[in-house]
């Protein structure tokens, strides 16, 4: 999901926003394998159902996919209104803070297990690309 706003994040700023983005992130990793499982339990109910015999289950389990994804996609617009970039797939963690680097546009990169932002990646690189941020 893209961030809207346009600013640009210092390593001391993404780090002072981790905080925040952390629980945010901490939020969605919960949320999404209980939506994932729900999603399953729903398709199970719903292929042994018929109009004839509906299976109430399927329709309560549907309510809780909806639920479950209107949380997620709560958490991802709180992040976008940071102004940071959460990364496909969902149960990974990943972050972008959009910064720049010697005049050109980067991502100081960040992983939910890990303590502080400390890594970068240019902009067409992804997670593969990322490399240590170097502090003086």
């Amino acid at each position: 999901m893209s961030a809207r706003n346009g600013r640009r994040f210092t390593q001391e700023q993404a780090n002072n926003t981790l905080p925040l983005v952390r629980r945010i992130v901490r939020d969605i990793i919960t949320l999404y394998p209980e939506w994932r499982d729900r999603v399953e339990t729903f398709a199970v109910h719903a292929a042994n159902a018929s109009a004839e015999h509906p299976d109430p289950l399927a329709e309560q389990t549907a309510r809780e996919v909806q639920r479950l994804a209107e949380e997620i996609e709560g958490c991802l617009r709180e992040l976008t209104d940071l102004g940071v970039e959460y990364k496909q797939p969902l149960d990974a963690g990943l972050v972008d803070f959009p910064g720049s680097m010697e005049g050109r546009d980067v991502y100081l990169c960040w992983r939910y297990d890990e303590p502080e932002v400390a890594h970068w990646h240019p902009r067409d690189e992804g997670f593969a690309g990322r490399r240590p941020l170097v502090t003086a």
